[in-house]
């Protein structure tokens, strides 16, 4: 059976004392709890060293929001996997839509940095998804297919087996709106089948695959429910703890 997993991407929020307050709430919530997803943290890089002893005893894994394609050198400002790795980080997000739009992270760069991280040893969420008019076009299929293709099908079976995808319709990405359970199933149903394309079906229904944008404690349960929706990548609701923790217990 695949992981079902819950990922909170606070972005860039919370100065260090507010992100140790809020991970303490999250794991003392879950304290004596066996939820049904695996609780992921990926907190600003400023938190990434306390979280360790932050989280210790408990089942609570964390990572980080970016990383850097090289291994080290002469790369002013930016963070190696190596790096977030030494801190006790088992992921990182590559490819979230603001990296793409904001930053203009291709998807040769994000390739490069999907193997830098899993080469460090490093699980990567790996985000991919179509801005409105893009699907008001009609080709965010293709949109998406490209960017797993060019993002991630290069990688080997074993390489794959380590990547988390997050489909996260970007139209609906702190708008407030978000896709139809319906049509959350209808891509992460034409991911898992590309998934099958290219590494075979065991692979494919072994991958977790899941949702981010405007999931919120009032819409998760229903989102969850769909059969190729195995949790979500949570953004603003992530930064609530009574909320996170909410959708956290929607996994069923």
């Amino acid at each position: 059976m695949r992981k079902k997993i819950v990922a909170g991407n606070w972005k860039m929020n919370m100065d260090l004392s507010s992100g140790i307050e809020l991970a303490k709430g999250v794991k003392e919530y879950f304290a004596g709890k066996t939820p049904k997803a695996e609780i992921v943290l990926c907190t600003p890089f400023i938190h990434l060293s306390v979280m360790k002893d932050v989280l210790k005893d408990s089942n609570i894994k964390f990572g980080a929001q970016n990383c850097y394609s090289e291994p080290s050198g002469a790369f002013t400002g930016e963070i190696s996997c190596s790096m977030i790795k030494s801190t006790g980080a088992e992921y990182v997000i590559i490819g979230h839509s603001e990296r793409r739009t904001l930053f203009k992270e291709d998807n040769k760069m994000l390739n490069k940095k999907v193997r830098m991280a899993l080469s460090t040893g490093l699980k990567v969420i790996y985000c991919c998804g179509e801005i409105l008019k893009e699907r008001e076009q009609g080709i965010h299929f293709d949109v998406v297919k490209e960017q797993l293709t060019e993002g991630l099908f290069n990688l080997t079976e074993d390489e794959f087996k380590n990547v988390v995808i997050a489909y996260e319709p970007v139209w609906a990405i702190g708008t407030g709106l978000n896709a139809t359970p319906e049509q959350a199933q209808e891509m992460q149903s034409f991911i898992r089948k590309l998934i099958a394309e290219k590494y075979g079906k065991g692979i494919s229904e072994n991958t977790t695959i899941l949702y981010g944008g405007s999931c919120k404690a009032s819409n998760a349960a229903e989102l969850f429910s769909m059969p190729d929706v195995d949790g979500g990548l949570i953004g603003g609701a992530s930064l609530k703890k009574e909320e996170f923790c909410a959708i956290v217990e929607a996994v069923k």
